[in-house]
């Protein structure tokens, strides 16, 4: 029996020290972060400064320019200033989700710790600079223009609940596509072998999983993509509500 969960597993590679009881590892999560921190520096550091770029340079300079242009296009000039958390932040996301679609790979961001993690960070980022630039005229985000007294403070609940709700579906969002494709995978992968232990008609029969794995993977690098382009959107919007807090 394939077990699709097993994928997800957090094991100990190594124990770094101790902080009273609690024990301090280094994980196989740990690793494939640190593994996807390296392809990016080696991506960006190695990519050189040609006049005519190679392919890895192209690679590099496109993704430059594809964040730089979400920023400017949703938190404006002003907004390019949170460049570096935010490039760290889609490039972290994208290597590490097309990674873990290599077969028997790890992948960071099917645990909810990781995603809630980098959600925070950008909650506490909008929530700290928001304060920082604009003072108490922050709390504008939360009163829109125009809403007719009588129901403002109906209005004003529902905009403070939704943006403290923000990391849960930001991080949430992440996780379960993650989560979710990869199981896919790993059931339909399973069909395989057990169809292809029948015999000759085993192995026509595994032809349909086989074709359903191909382009479930295709699927998967897509939305590999996606998933970190959608939470660098999503930050790129709630940078915007700091740096612009009225409605």
């Amino acid at each position: 029996m394939v077990d699709p969960i097993e994928q997800f597993h957090i094991e100990k590679l190594f124990t770094i020290g101790h902080i009273g009881n609690q024990e301090i590892a280094f994980t196989n999560s740990s690793a494939y972060m640190l593994g996807a921190v390296a392809l990016i520096s080696l991506l960006m550091l190695g990519s050189g400064r040609r006049l005519v770029p190679g392919r890895i340079q192209s690679v590099a300079e496109i993704a430059y320019e594809f964040v730089a242009n979400t920023i400017r296009s949703t938190a404006g000039k002003e907004g390019m200033k949170f460049f570096p958390l935010i490039f760290s932040l889609f490039m972290l996301i994208a290597v590490s989700n097309i990674v873990g679609v290599i077969p028997y790979n790890f992948t960071i961001a099917s645990h909810i710790i990781v995603t809630a993690a980098l959600a925070f960070l950008v909650f506490f980022t909008v929530l700290i600079y928001g304060f920082y630039k604009n003072g108490l005229k922050f709390l504008k985000l939360f009163v829109p223009s125009g809403i007719p007294i009588f129901i403002l403070p109906l209005v004003v609940f529902i905009e403070i609940f939704s943006f403290f709700l923000r990391p849960i579906s930001h991080s949430v969002r992440l996780f379960a596509n993650m989560l979710a494709g990869h199981i896919a995978l790993a059931v339909f992968a399973s069909f395989i072998p057990l169809l292809a232990g029948l015999g000759i008609v085993g192995y026509f029969g595994a032809i349909l999983p086989l074709g359903m794995v191909i382009a479930l993977t295709a699927l998967e690098l897509l939305v590999a993509f996606l998933q970190a382009y959608v939470f660098t959107i999503l930050t790129c919007i709630y940078i915007n509500d700091a740096i612009h807090p009225g409605h």
